[in-house]
């Protein structure tokens, strides 16, 4: 798949002390080294997705939580459960099954109706996913994720680039398409998302 997964996070949430005290590794100190076995145990949730032909329940809290788990069980105690503390992003920790659940909702009737095309299905899905901001950390890589799983395995398509081949300060770039989708243009967003 790829999704651009990389150490490197585009808008990284601030680790809050009692999520460090979470972590599976206490010799990890540094960023670098948790992003690395972070790293390590995406590529694993990566190589457990290949032997996967179809995926009926990807679009459930479920699955959303399980893919979590995949992607960052090996780092972190908290991995695959709804965070439960207020962050700078995201709906009221105590709102996130219900919106969730609507976003969810809102995912399937677009893909029933083709609201929109398969890329911008995608790209909306992601933005939500992350405004919701299900979990402690590790919201924008899942969210690519599910984006990617979203087109793979609903779509028949391949994964989307995510600005692997943005030219510039890439951050900066994504950082003003995120902004544009939350005033409601999803253009740059959805072009960030397929270069």
């Amino acid at each position: 798949m790829g999704i651009g997964l990389d150490a490197s996070e585009f808008g990284q949430t601030p680790m809050d002390p009692d999520q460090l005290s979470g972590l599976k590794i206490p010799m990890l100190h540094t960023h670098a080294q948790i992003n690395a076995y972070e790293q390590a145990n995406i590529n694993e949730a990566l190589r457990w997705l290949m032997g996967k032909r179809t995926l009926p329940t990807l679009l459930t809290a479920e699955f959303i939580c399980l893919l979590h788990r995949r992607m960052f069980g090996h780092v972190w105690k908290w991995s695959g459960t709804f965070r439960k503390i207020e962050t700078n992003i995201g709906v009221p920790w105590y709102t996130i099954p219900s919106e969730l659940n609507v976003l969810l909702a809102d995912v399937q009737f677009w893909i029933l109706h083709q609201t929109f095309s398969p890329v911008e299905i995608a790209v909306r899905f992601k933005f939500r996913l992350v405004s919701i901001h299900c979990f402690p950390n590790g919201n924008g890589r899942h969210a690519r994720l599910m984006a990617d799983l979203l087109m793979k395995y609903k779509f028949g398509l391949t994964s989307l680039t995510w600005g692997a081949h943005t030219e510039g300060d890439v951050r900066r770039i994504y950082l003003k398409a995120i902004q544009h989708a939350a005033e409601g243009n999803f253009v740059p967003l959805i072009d960030f998302a397929q270069h």
